[in-house]
């Protein structure tokens, strides 16, 4: 069951990491500088065999992503680059490979498979860039160690709030 939570972990990393923070269309869209917050639902969460009480863990720390609040910089938004971004793949080490990278006009869509801590994965993700939201659904599919496919659908919601928020003072 342990490698059962890596590959549904490792589709939420590539996801909150691969995704939330390269917003750039294809040099046509740049979001705006200003704080964003981050809505994240799981959409669908499914493993053969998986505990209840294993599922309902995992749902709550891809939900516990949910209302971030994250300070982009202009400087930040203009070297965001998600051709660049999505090259690089996931933290540790891994590696993704793009069958599919359309990210010009606002639209993004994108599939490939993704490699991290010996896991595969098949990844897709669609929706839409904008300055001021991105709406973007992660798919990831990968066989478990235990037999039949895992399946996962996340739906990330970034919003511009408005300009930074000054730092809290204590």
């Amino acid at each position: 069951m342990k490698k059962v939570m890596t590959i549904a972990a490792l589709g939420t990393l590539l996801a909150l990491s691969g995704c939330g923070k390269a917003e750039n269309a294809g040099g046509t869209v740049k979001r705006e500088a200003g704080n964003w917050k981050t809505e994240v639902k799981l959409v669908k969460f499914e493993i053969p065999g998986m505990p209840p009480e294993m599922k309902d863990g995992m749902t709550r720390m891809v939900e516990g992503a949910s209302g971030m609040d994250q300070c982009f910089t202009q400087e930040q938004v203009d070297k965001e680059d998600i051709a660049a971004e999505l090259a690089k793949g996931p933290g540790n080490g891994g590696e993704c490979t793009w069958s599919k990278k359309d990210v010009a006009g606002g639209k993004i869509d994108v599939a490939g498979t993704c490699t991290a801590n010996g896991q595969t994965v098949e990844m897709a993700m669609n929706g839409t860039m904008e300055a001021k939201k991105s709406d973007v659904t992660i798919t990831t599919r990968g066989k478990v160690p235990t037999g039949g496919d895992m399946e996962m659908v996340m739906q990330m919601t970034s919003t511009h709030t408005g300009p930074c928020k000054a730092p809290a003072t204590t």
